[in-house]
């Protein structure tokens, strides 16, 4: 299932549509995030994983100016099931601490990269989002090596 549907974003022939995925990977992330922090021990960490989610947060504001720009509606932030499941990992993680979160959010990093670059690869990008986009792809790579690097 988790497979399925992370490996879906970015791939929608229309672009509008694989922007619309995203933001709600963008909303998930959020979630994540707000879970997370709520849920980790070390200061240092969640201070950290606050400016991730500002990053993510400035991402949903970005890719609703496209849309709207565009004249496309922006989905609004709901329990979608991608939430549910990105907070579902971060809950699980909560029975054993610190390091199983930060692994938990690795995961999740990992999925937002992997739908970054498929946007920035995408044939029917927008001109005007193409800065957004390697800017987005930049503060993903940014997170997952950080992550990365404090699991090691």
């Amino acid at each position: 299932e988790r497979l399925k549907m992370v490996t879906f974003v970015g791939t929608q022939e229309n672009f509008a549509e694989a922007l619309k995925e995203l933001i709600e990977l963008e909303y998930a992330a959020v979630d994540a995030y707000k879970a997370a922090i709520e849920r980790l021990e070390n200061p240092p960490y969640k201070e950290k994983l606050n400016e991730f989610k500002r990053d993510h947060e400035r991402h949903i504001q970005e890719i609703s100016m496209l849309l709207k720009q565009n004249e496309h509606d922006i989905p609004q932030p709901g329990l979608l099931g991608k939430q549910l499941l990105t907070i579902g990992k971060v809950i699980l993680a909560n029975m054993v601490g610190d390091n199983t979160i930060l692994q938990a959010m690795k995961s999740n990093e990992i999925d937002t990269n992997t739908a970054y670059e498929r946007m920035n690869e995408h044939k029917d990008k927008w001109p005007e989002a193409k800065e957004f986009i390697k800017t987005g792809l930049q503060d993903e790579k940014r997170h997952k090596e950080w992550l990365e690097n404090t699991l090691s």
